[in-house]
């Protein structure tokens, strides 16, 4: 068992010209946070600096979760139907493979 979020949906076409769906769903996992506290007075100016820096022009944004790529579907109009989840941007599901299926369960 995995837990992803829905990234993004986009309304697509297929090769017939039919109207779909693709959903993109990205693994969720939470990165382990390291304080490093400098020993040194210049390590610590140094450190404030680089935090400073970074509030003000946030090249390297903080993530508190890493994004992976687990599953896109590619659905037309009917298999979504047929399929009775309706996929929101930012919902969470717990996936669980077994026995040659994929179940989501939605998850608060």
């Amino acid at each position: 068992m995995f837990r992803v979020r829905v990234h993004k949906i986009e309304s697509i076409r297929d090769l017939d010209g039919n109207l779909g769906k693709r959903v993109e769903l990205v693994e969720e996992r939470s990165i382990p946070r390291f304080v490093v506290r400098p020993k040194t007075e210049e390590a610590k100016v140094v450190h404030d600096v680089l935090q400073a820096v970074q509030q003000q022009l946030p090249i390297i944004p903080a993530r508190k979760h890493l994004v992976t790529p687990k599953i896109i579907l590619f659905l037309t109009e009917q298999e979504y139907e047929s399929l009775g989840i309706n996929f929101d941007v930012n919902q969470a599901y717990e996936i669980t493979l077994e026995n040659q299926t994929i179940k989501f369960k939605k998850t608060p």
